[in-house]
This record gives C-alpha cells, structure tokens and sequence, in this order.
C-alpha cells in the first residue's frame, strides 16, 4: 500500500512533528517521508480532506460485536470497517457472545476472524467459565493465544474469594484482570440512577453506593494480593475518589469512563427513552463534573465507547424491560470533544494502549503507519444516517457533536467513509 496525505496537521505529543501540518509518504505500509511539501512522482493515491489531522489511531478497550451467537446485533466484519471508519485501529473485543469467549479455541476463532483487518481486534476472554462467577476460566491458555484481559462483562465477581484467587493467578503472568463495579444486591432491581429523576419518573433506582462499596471491595483485595486490576466504565464522584486514593497509595488499578457518561446525565431520561438506557446508568452533573476532573488530574486513564450493539426488539419496549446499552464507535470522537479539547481527546483515545498491551506507532519517518484522520472542527447533529453498524441503538442520536473521524490508515490498508 503506497499513499501520499497532503497537508495533514500532526496530532502526537511523541513526535517531532507534533502540532506541525505536513505532508505525509505511505510506503508499504510504512511511513516514508514526513515533509512540507512532497511531490508526488510515482502516481500513488492522493488523500486529501478538509481540514485534515491525523493521530496515532485509536483504541477502545471495550466493544462488543455480538459474532458469535449474536450476529443480527452486529458480525466481526462489519464491526471493524464501522471501527476504522470511526477512527478505531485497535479494539478490545467482550467475550459476551454464545457461546462465552473463555477458551483458547475461543480466543483463536476471533482471531482468525479478523485477520486481514485495517484493525486489530485484541480479545478479551471471559474470567470465569460462561461468565457465570462460579469458576476461573482458562485465563493463562487464553492469554497464549491472544487474551489481552479477563472480564464477565458487565457483570460483577460477586465472589471476594474469586477476585482474589484471579489476582494472585493471573500475576504469574501479567494477566490483566477487570471487575465491573457494582454490588448487585445494592444496586437491585434499579434500571437508571437513583435520584430526583428516578423519583419524579417513578423508576427504580440503582444508587451510587452500588459502584462504589463494589470498588472499595475490590481495592482491599488488590492491595493484599498485588496483580493488575482494571474497573471498566466507572459512573460516580465515589469511584473517583476511591481510585484517586488507591493511585496514591501506588496499586496497580487503571480505569475507564464511558463517554456517554461524560456527556449526558439523567435529566434525558424524562420522557422514558430506551436509548438512555445504559448500564452503569447516566448519574448526576455532579458525577459528570468528578468524572471530567478524574481524566484532567490522570485518576481516570481511558475513556471507552462502550460500544453495545442491541437489536430494535431489544430496545423498542417498556423501559424497565428494555436492553441495557448504546453502540458508541461512530460517536466516540465527536462526543467527546463536546467535553475535552482536541488535544486531550486523543490522548484518551490513545492512552489505554499501554494497559491493554496494543502496540503504539509513533508518526515519524520509518515507522509502521498507524493512523487515524478526522477533522477536529466539523459539527453535526448525529443521525442513523452516520450509523454503520448493523444496530442503531445510539444514545447520541439528535445530539450535536464536534469532530468527525475520516476513517484509518493501518496494516497497509486504508479505510475511509
């Protein structure tokens, strides 16, 4: 793959080049020449875009696709074009499909899926066996065939013990373990936060308590047996301060946001809206402020887009009934600039790479072209018609957006919109 990106502005605070517009030489998928002005003598494929940047692509480090099982949510194949399309070279991939991903056979499938890709897909094997928190999965044969962490999506290790004995297992080898923050028993039937809205909407509500007796729990544990713990999506101005003080005490914990969790609060949920719906729910503007100061002070270390594909009957019903989840790939950028400038928004997008194990490329002369083109400034209300996923269960849907992913250049493929 040979390419020439004109006039591109350089987004990547480890390059030279950083903040600089230049023009850009692909050669065999790597980058040849990083110049002013680069003449085009061999005829390859010029890009050029309005207001072109580019970054070292992104990565999300939770995503669902539904392939196995699901695949009338979304397949591996479509679920990757919509990831490079969005940005996206990396993407950690939930083992929340049937069967459960929590074998080494299981782990291979979807890496042969996806081989060939503009993006790479990095598995996450299931921690115990069928997610059901009974037993440990085969989390060290996963991790050799490609598992670069262990975790029952969204659903919590009720078990102490299992937290503990997966810590202690997995640090043989540099496993990864996540838990999902809440304590079910607290959190009970509760289907969006629990507050004035849930009050005044006559809702059930899952309360801030659940998240963060959940996390104070697993930080206890953490701390006795050492190992890497990651909490996925956290929601409330208690899961900040409690990571906040675990990173001071030097444990190994990182964490998530969702990005919808950044930008949205439970104010939308007044008119029963099922694509509200999401899980942890949307809290309060004064979760969103902690969680805003959480990424700006480094206490939180990634956001995710949560991507969750749901069929339109999942969605399309009563809301205590109604599918928890959002697809979020197609938004992830323009949401979050909403929020963040430019600048901080692809650091967030790029950061997660070191804990999960993805390889980073810097934008520099002789180095493996990874890279993400978007325009930082271009507004929109977002639609179904800039969805690309099999599902459309946006909760960004109607909502105006900042920034627009032009697609990906990566593994000496180029994928545009």
């Amino acid at each position: 793959m040979n390419v020439l990106i004109k006039s591109a502005t350089i987004i990547d605070a480890k390059s030279n080049h950083h903040n600089t517009t230049q023009d850009i030489l692909i050669e065999k998928g790597i980058i040849s020449k990083i110049a002013k002005n680069i003449k085009n003598t061999n005829n390859y494929k010029e890009i050029t875009l309005e207001n072109l940047h580019v970054s070292q692509g992104w990565f999300d480090s939770s995503v669902c696709f539904g392939e196995p099982g699901f695949e009338d949510r979304e397949t591996i194949e479509n679920g990757l074009k919509t990831a490079g399309k969005s940005g996206f070279t990396s993407v950690a991939l939930q083992a929340n499909t049937l069967p459960v991903i929590d074998t080494n056979a299981s782990i291979s499938f979807l890496k042969a899926k996806a081989q060939n890709n503009a993006v790479n897909l990095y598995p996450i094997g299931a921690l115990t066996i069928k997610s059901e928190g009974v037993d440990l999965a085969e989390l060290f044969d996963m991790k050799n065939a490609g598992a670069v962490a262990f975790s029952d999506y969204k659903k919590p290790i009720k078990n102490p013990n299992l937290l503990k004995i997966a810590l202690q297992y997995a640090s043989n080898f540099e496993g990864l373990v996540c838990s999902y923050p809440q304590e079910n028993k607290i959190a009970g039937n509760g289907v969006m936060n629990e507050h004035i809205t849930s009050t005044g909407l006559g809702l059930k509500g899952n309360p801030n308590l659940a998240e963060a007796l959940q996390i104070a729990r697993d930080l206890y544990i953490l701390e006795y047996t050492g190992g890497k713990l990651h909490i996925p999506t956290i929601s409330t101005l208690e899961a900040v301060n409690l990571i906040r003080e675990a990173k001071q005490k030097k444990l190994n914990v990182t964490c998530s946001v969702a990005i919808h969790n950044l930008c949205l609060t439970d104010n939308e949920l007044s008119d029963f809206e099922t694509k509200y719906k999401v899980l942890p729910p949307l809290r309060t503007q004064q979760d969103v402020n902690a969680l805003l100061e959480g990424l700006k002070d480094g206490t939180i270390d990634m956001v995710t887009s949560d991507h969750n594909p749901q069929t339109i009957e999942n969605k399309k019903m009563e809301f205590d009934y109604a599918s928890y989840g959002t697809i979020g790939l197609e938004s992830a950028f323009g949401a979050l600039q909403t929020v963040v400038t430019t600048k901080k928004a692809i650091q967030l997008l790029t950061n997660g790479k070191q804990t999960f194990n993805v390889n980073t490329h810097i934008i520099t002369e002789g180095e493996k072209a990874d890279l993400a083109l978007f325009s930082p400034t271009y507004t929109y209300n977002f639609s179904t018609e800039n969805i690309i996923s099999k599902s459309k269960n946006s909760i960004f849907i109607n909502h105006k957006l900042k920034g627009k992913a032009y697609g990906v250049i990566a593994n000496k493929k180029i994928v545009l919109q």
